[in-house]
């Protein structure tokens, strides 16, 4: 019998990318444009390209699904304020690497005000931009620029035939970025859903594990329940780092052996529709932690559910970072890892010894998602529709100055958290983090 397969979510619709286009422009000077690349095919090894993924930008504002895209925003533009250009129609290549929209189907499927294909790019881009005195596009983008500056140098050509070229260049991400910070109800429930499809494949990998798997083998179980729930696959490099590799923070090599007596931490999680799912669980591999290991993980767990506890509108992350490097400090005291008072070692940074890392970041449509985390020189206030991670940790080096039996043990605990009008909602919640659930999981296979 095969395993349920969780119901989808809706799509977000083109309503919903047509307000965030209007949004976008409402902030812009009438005399203004967007000028946005989409993400453009990579190449693996020779003739062999990795999987397609969509510009987090370019999706933002239209989710158009193809490469070798360019969005152009004209406010005011009476023949429409959207023109999108997309890869021609090529039947040849289409019977290779699929049917491709084409100009019509853009604007039929994607609700584009004006679709033209690529080979029309060159002669179009100019007359189009043509009057637009201030060109806001991705500062960063070296294609971009490259293309910005080629219109501004043919527009400045024609400047004898009345022609007036963009006379200013500004950065459109940080506008874009500060829109994608609070999420819709759509966008909620596309990141509920990337949360549940992670949270079962935690749950997968804790009833697979067993001394003598290889490392690799959980990941395998992970990646197989985010497709097999409709995700396109990890939303970043999964890592499963068994024993002293929990303590390597980015450890994707994932191709060691699983130890008996060792714990696994895992940092996993599926994308669904784009969005983002990103929780850590950190298990014994054969199902029991030891008395060392439950010490140590009861620290890292009461830190990080009153984390999750003090989200809500108001707070910030310095905030929930400053109780949290308090309790791993007084529990590392406690357990002789520090000596002496705990705001000393905080004071002077002996804690960073062992908490490495800050305890959340946004999360969406990238797993580190956009937004300025400081707001007129302030640490950011948290607003509804904000989603955030919470993920406290300790690593303890594998060093003869400490006490034998922590060394080489790492652990981290992370789940995903929206922020609500009145607190929190954790769209992780459905995989166990303390220890008897964790153990009475893993005893019932």
């Amino acid at each position: 019998m095969h395993p349920e397969i969780l119901p989808r979510p809706a799509p977000i619709t083109n309503d919903e990318y047509r307000a965030r286009r209007r949004a976008l422009m409402d902030r812009l000077p009438a005399d203004s444009a967007v000028l946005l690349p989409g993400a453009a095919l990579v190449t693996r090894s020779r003739d062999s390209e990795f999987p397609f993924r969509q510009d987090s930008d370019f999706h933002y504002l239209t989710g158009f699904p193809e490469p070798e895209a360019l969005l152009l925003l004209l406010p005011g533009r009476e023949a429409g304020e959207s023109v999108l250009f997309c890869q021609d129609r090529d039947p040849t290549l289409e019977a290779w690497t699929g049917i491709r929209l084409g100009a019509e189907g853009t604007v039929r499927k994607h609700g584009i005000d004006q679709a033209f294909e690529n080979a029309e790019r060159e002669a179009r881009l100019a007359e189009l931009l043509d009057g637009r005195h201030t060109l806001y596009l991705p500062l960063g983008d070296a294609e971009a620029l490259a293309l910005a500056e080629e219109v501004r140098g043919e527009l400045a050509g024609r400047s004898r035939r009345g022609a007036v070229a963009p006379s200013a260049f500004a950065d459109v991400s940080e506008l874009i970025h500060e829109q994608r910070l609070c999420k819709s109800e759509a966008e909620l429930a596309l990141m509920r859903h990337a949360g549940a499809i992670s949270a079962r494949a935690h749950v997968r990998a804790m009833r697979t594990a067993r001394p003598g798997l290889m490392e690799r083998q959980l990941q395998a179980e992970l990646e197989h329940e985010f497709r097999w729930q409709g995700g396109s696959g990890p939303a970043y490099a999964s890592i499963v780092g068994g024993g002293i590799n929990a303590c390597v923070l980015h450890y994707i090599e994932n191709h060691a052996p699983l130890e008996d007596g060792a714990l696994v931490l895992i940092d996993a999680g599926g994308e669904f529709d784009l969005y983002a799912g990103d929780i850590t669980r950190t298990f014994p591999v054969n199902g029991r932690f030891s008395e060392a290991q439950r010490a140590l993980y009861e620290v890292v767990l009461a830190a990080q559910e009153r984390a999750v506890a003090a989200v809500r509108p108001g707070i910030t992350l310095a905030t929930i970072h400053e109780g949290v490097v308090h309790d791993l400090t007084a529990g590392l005291i406690e357990l002789g890892l520090l000596e002496g008072d705990v705001q000393a070692r905080i004071d002077d940074g002996s804690y960073k010894r062992f908490y490495l890392h800050s305890t959340s970041h946004w999360l969406g449509l990238d797993v580190h998602d956009v937004g300025a985390y400081r707001h007129e020189g302030q640490p950011r206030a948290l607003l509804p529709g904000m989603v955030l991670t919470v993920e406290p940790g300790l690593y303890v080096p594998a060093d003869d100055d400490l006490p034998e039996a922590f060394r080489g043990i790492g652990i981290r605990i992370e789940d995903d958290v929206a922020v609500t009008s009145d607190g929190r909602e954790v769209l992780t919640v459905d995989v166990p983090k303390r220890v008897a659930e964790i153990e009475a999981l893993m005893d019932s296979n």
